[in-house]
């Protein structure tokens, strides 16, 4: 779907030249781009169902720059968007056409590795597994493992409170981040946390994990890390149903083990990942859970006879152990797979992401596939069953009349069931555009407001990534004096190109 956007005039002409004029001031050089085929790459984050060029991109190269660029955009009134690696799956990077895009792929230096702290003090433009490469000569990694890990980058994982296939026992970003330096709309910086483990007053630290940049800007993270497990083994376990992959998951945990990863493909995730990663997975399954073990290597192989136990309980139809670590790493090489193997059954995909309490997993697994049935799209799921978060990836084209809008409502309904069933709008992808409307399933107004006042002692003109998290907007004036059901400010729908 297309819209044709109206000519701007003379007015809106002169004064973008003039905000070009005066980033370039500020960041000279190559570092401001202007020119609308250059700004095509910067149109769209991950959810490319949604397009939009920017007014104009910056790419700033120290804290410095970002605090001018800001404090001239406050003053002038300008909206601004942050970027990271554009891998986001909810929009949350999508640009505005009215407002400047401020890209941080120049933070891409590793400040400092302290070992003997176990810490590492990054620039936010650093990939997440280069986190990793860097401490691995010492025998250390960086715990947070999303699959997009290769692309993704800090100070994103920051801004959407990231997991991956080990966060079940090691936790979440948040989890996993010690201290941040961030640049506020005004252009004050701001330094929370720190080496330590520990800081009196409010965590503030806490919301900036998973704030999708519209707090303020990260220009420096310091992030535990963690030394690497004696011995960690993976297991593919085969079922015949995904309702009984579910129920195993279930079983594992209330026996008190908690592996360092559990995921589950069912078998349209199952066959694209095998064709395309040949990491010998079983194709006469319905579902594939991955289930990984870690710590001294006597306890490794006890915990592994005790999951095989339980996944023979539950019905399982296979179970296979890795015998290597090369035959462990491609295992999950496979699973991390499982986004980009989508292209060979699939012109489309729709990822979105909610989490469920673990329990309910055989219901909503049967739910979807009623749903499949009524809206005729396919739906390959991959999740971290461990934490219960959902990853369906429901498969369309684009270029077939109304399927993206199907394909929307389909996404909207699944993440619908996953509240009804006691869970929450998205786990590790954030709200964004994509979940924008869908947040009054999950909170009240007055939760809502209480929020928005958050954001409004961050930044009061409302200036740094509008439009996301948030259906309707208030003026922080207004929030002062708000009644529920009073002063509502309708907040536009994101164009889509």
């Amino acid at each position: 779907m297309s819209l044709r956007m109206p000519e701007p005039d003379n007015a809106i002409l002169q004064r973008r030249e003039r905000i070009v004029a005066a980033l370039r001031a500020i960041v000279p050089g190559e570092g401001v781009i202007a020119a609308e085929r250059a700004l095509r790459p910067y149109e769209s984050d991950g959810l490319t169902a949604y397009r939009q060029l920017p007014m104009v991109v910056v790419l700033p190269g120290t804290t410095e720059q970002v605090a001018d660029v800001l404090r001239y955009c406050h003053a002038e009134g300008i909206k601004v968007v942050p970027r990271g690696a554009g891998t986001s799956l909810s929009g949350g990077a999508l640009p505005l056409a009215d407002g400047v895009l401020l890209g941080m792929a120049k933070f891409n230096r590793i400040r400092e590795i302290d070992f003997d702290s176990r810490v590492a003090v990054v620039e936010p433009g650093v990939t997440n597994l280069a986190v990793s490469d860097a401490v691995a000569r010492a025998g250390f990694y960086y715990a947070p493992d999303p699959s997009s890990q290769i692309a993704c980058t800090i100070g994103g994982n920051v801004a959407e409170n990231s997991g991956g296939v080990h966060c079940l026992k090691y936790g979440m970003t948040t989890n996993n981040v010690l201290g941040c330096e961030i640049v506020l709309m005004t252009g004050e910086v701001l330094r929370l946390g720190g080496k330590h483990l520990d800081a009196s007053g409010y965590d503030l630290l806490g919301l900036i994990n998973g704030s999708e940049g519209l707090l303020g800007v990260v220009t420096e993270v310091t992030v535990r890390i963690l030394k690497k497990p004696e011995t960690a083994r993976a297991m593919l376990v085969g079922f015949s149903t995904s309702e009984d992959s579910g129920e195993c998951v279930s079983r594992i945990i209330a026996a008190g083990i908690i592996p360092s990863g559990m995921e589950i493909m069912d078998g349209p995730a199952i066959a694209a990942v095998e064709q395309f990663v040949q990491a010998g997975y079983p194709l006469d399954v319905d579902a594939l859970m991955i289930v990984e073990v870690d710590g001294p290597a006597a306890e490794v192989d006890h915990l592994i006879e005790r999951i095989e136990k339980i996944a023979h309980g539950c019905g399982a139809t296979s179970c296979r152990a890795s015998r290597s670590e090369d035959e462990r790493l491609l295992f999950w090489a496979g699973r991390k797979a499982a986004f980009p193997a989508m292209g060979r059954i699939s012109p489309d995909y729709y990822c979105t992401d909610g989490t469920i309490p673990r329990a309910k997993l055989p219901l909503v697994l049967r739910r979807m596939k009623e749903m499949s049935a009524k809206y005729g799209l396919r739906v390959a799921n991959v999740f971290h069953a461990g934490d219960g978060n959902l990853h369906p990836l429901i498969l369309y084209d684009a270029n077939v009349p109304g399927e993206l809008e199907r394909t929307e409502q389909f996404g909207a309904e699944i993440l619908k069931l996953c509240v009804e069933v006691g869970g929450v709008l998205s786990g590790e992808h954030g709200i964004g555009v994509e979940k924008r409307d869908l947040m009054p399933a999950m909170f009240s107004e007055i939760d809502l407001n209480q929020q928005q006042r958050v954001k409004c002692a961050f930044d009061a003109k409302g200036l740094l990534n509008p439009g996301k998290v948030f259906p309707q907007l208030h003026r922080c004036a207004e929030l002062g004096r708000l009644h529920v059901h009073a002063g509502k400010v309708p907040f536009p729908d994101v164009p889509r190109f």
